[in-house]
C-alpha cells in the first residue's frame, strides 16, 4: 500500500476515472491523461494497477486500490467509464461503485455491451440521480492509445459533462473528433453493435476475395497481398483492406513462413455479430450479409464435421472462369458499398422505432476515423444522409446510387464464376440477392401469401382492388 501512494502523481482530484486496466482500459487511461487529464486508475486485481503505475511513471496517473479510494480520488461530479467484461462484469463492478456515488455523477460503460442491458441500467441508474452513458468505442488497442471512434448515447446531461474527454480522446479527422452524441438510452451500443456487424460483413468479404484470388485464380499469397495493397488505394480504401495487406506478408520469425498461411481455419466471434442479425429480425429489416458472415464463422467453427465431410462429399474447387483481380475489385467496391447500407437502413429503423433520434450523416463521420470500419465509403453515405436526413434506404440517394450501380455487374460475374467453380461465397451470393431482391418491384412473395391463406386462413391482399381477403382454396 505505501509504496502505492509513493507512485501518485499529485494529490489534487482527478479529472477522470478507468476501472479496468486490461488492455483497452489500460490505452484508454494513457490517451486520456496524454490530453492534459488527470486520470484515475482501479483494476480489481491490485497488482495490475501496481505494475501499470509502474510502467508508467512520472504520469499524471491517480492509482487506487479499492472502490471507495478509486471514487473518492475525482472530482465532482465524477466521470468513470468501465472498460471491463461485457455482461455480467459490468453489473457487478456498477453494484460495488453504486454504494460511493452521488447524485449527478456520470458513469460511462465503454464496453460492448448488449444494447437491452444498457436501456436497463441507463433506467436504474435514473432512479439515484446517476448521470448513464453507453459509450460504444470502435478501434482496437491502438485506436484507444491514439484515438478511437466513440459512440455515445444514454443520459444527454452525461454527455455534456463527459463531451470535453471524450472529444480530446477520439480520433480526428478534418471533419472533427470522431465522436458525437448519438441519443436517448441505449443509442451508442446500438450504433457500436450494427458497425460490428458490418466489420463482419466486410471481413468475410475479404476472406472470400481472398479465397477466390489464391483458389480460384491460381495466385500466390503474395499476389493476393500486392492486389489488397493495390485496392486500398482506389475506392475500396479502408482500414480492413490496409491491414488484410499486411497480415498476408508477414512471415513467422521461427519458420520464415507466412503466418498467415499457418493460422486454423477456424474464426471466433464474441456475439456483436449475432446480435445485429437477432435485433434486425425483431426490427424487420434484411442484413443478410452480416448475417452470412455469422454463419460462415459458425461453419468454420465445425472444423472437425468439415474435415469429416470434405472426405466422403468434397466440394472439388476449380479454376474461375471470365473474372480477374480487376473485377474482383469492383465486386468488392460493390459489396462493401451494400453491407454499409445494410447496416445504415437497420440504423435508421431502430432510430424511428427505439426513438433514438441518431443522426445517420453523423454516424457516417465519425466513423471515418479511429473505427475499423473506416473506408472512403463513408464520405458518400455523409453526403447522402445531409442531403436527405430521413432517407428510407442509401439506394433511394443519387450521390449512393452514383457509385453502386457501375460495380454491381462485378458482383454478379464474380458470384456466377465461384458458384461455377464450386468457391463458397456466403457473403458475396448473400450481397447480391439482397440487391437484386431491392431491384424488384414485384417479387413472388404472393404465391407465399397465397400458401399462408391456405393453410392458416391468414388471408391476402390484391394489386387490382383494395381490402382484405381470404379464399377457400379447395
Amino acid at each position: 500500500m505505501g509504496r502505492l501512494y509513493l507512485r501518485r502523481a499529485t494529490d489534487a482530484k482527478a479529472d477522470f476515472g478507468v476501472m479496468g486496466l486490461a488492455v483497452m482500459g489500460a490505452n484508454l487511461a494513457l490517451n486520456v491523461e496524454s490530453r492534459g487529464f488527470t486520470c484515475a486508475v482501479f483494476n480489481r486485481t491490485t497488482q495490475k494497477t501496481l505494475d501499470f503505475i509502474d510502467r508508467n511513471r512520472g504520469r499524471k496517473l491517480v492509482p487506487a486500490t479499492t472502490v471507495r479510494e478509486f471514487v473518492n480520488s475525482l472530482a465532482r461530479p465524477r466521470r468513470i467509464i468501465l472498460m471491463v467484461k461485457a455482461g455480467a462484469g459490468v453489473d457487478e463492478t456498477m453494484a460495488h461503485l453504486q454504494p460511493h456515488l452521488t447524485a449527478g455523477d456520470v458513469l460511462i460503460d465503454g464496453g460492448n455491451s448488449y444494447f437491452r442491458d444498457t436501456d436497463r441500467r441507463v433506467a436504474a441508474m435514473a432512479l439515484q440521480g446517476i448521470r448513464y452513458l453507453g459509450c460504444g468505442i470502435s478501434g482496437g488497442e491502438e485506436g484507444a492509445l491514439k484515438g478511437p471512434s466513440i459512440m455515445p448515447g444514454g443520459d444527454p446531461a452525461a454527455w455534456k459533462i463527459a463531451a470535453p474527454v471524450l472529444r480530446a480522446i477520439a480520433a480526428k479527422t478534418k471533419d472533427g473528433p470522431c465522436v458525437t452524441y448519438l441519443g436517448a438510452r441505449s443509442a451508442g451500443h446500438f450504433t457500436k453493435m450494427v458497425h460490428n456487424g458490418i466489420e463482419y460483413a466486410m471481413m468475410q468479404m475479404l476472406a472470400e476475395f481472398y479465397d477466390l484470388m489464391k483458389t480460384g485464380l491460381g495466385m500466390s499469397p503474395e499476389g493476393v497481398q500486392r492486389a489488397f495493397a493495390k485496392w486500398n488505394s482506389g475506392p475500396c480504401a479502408s482500414y480492413l483492406v490496409e491491414i488484410s495487406a499486411l497480415v498476408l506478408k508477414y512471415r513467422d520469425p521461427d519458420t520464415g513462413k507466412l503466418l498467415v498461411e499457418e493460422i486454423l481455419d477456424r474464426a471466433e466471434q464474441k456475439g456483436t455479430g449475432k446480435w445485429t442479425s437477432q435485433s434486425a429480425l425483431d426490427l424487420g429489416v434484411a442484413v443478410p450479409s452480416i448475417t452470412a458472415a455469422v454463419d460462415a464463422r459458425i461453419i468454420s467453427g465445425h472444423k472437425r464435421e468439415r474435415a469429416a465431410i470434405a472426405r466422403v462429399l468434397p466440394a472439388k474447387s476449380r479454376k474461375l472462369r471470365g473474372v480477374d483481380a480487376a473485377g474482383l475489385e469492383a465486386a468488392c467496391y460493390a459489396g462493401f458499398l451494400t453491407a454499409y447500407a445494410q447496416g445504415l437502413h437497420l440504423l435508421g429503423r431502430a432510430s424511428r422505432d427505439y426513438d433514438y433520434g441518431i443522426n445517420l450523416a453523423e454516424v457516417a463521420r465519425i466513423w471515418k476515423g479511429g473505427c475499423i470500419v473506416r473506408s472512403r465509403i463513408l464520405d458518400i453515405l455523409r453526403r447522402a444522409y445531409r442531403a436527405d436526413s430521413k432517407l428510407a434506404h442509401p439506394f433511394l440517394s443519387p450521390v449512393f446510387r452514383k457509385s453502386l450501380a457501375p460495380v454491381v455487374g462485378g458482383l454478379r460475374t464474380a458470384v456466377s464464376a465461384a458458384t461455377t467453380a464450386s468457391i463458397p461465397v456466403p457473403v458475396l451470393g448473400a450481397t447480391l440477392a439482397y440487391l437484386d431482391g431491392f431491384g424488384r418491384a414485384r417479387l413472388p412473395a404472393n404465391l407465399i401469401q397465397a400458401q399462408r391463406d391456405h393453410f392458416g386462413a391468414h388471408t391476402y391482399e390484391r394489386v387490382d382492388k383494395p381490402g382484405i381477403f381470404h379464399t377457400k382454396w379447395d
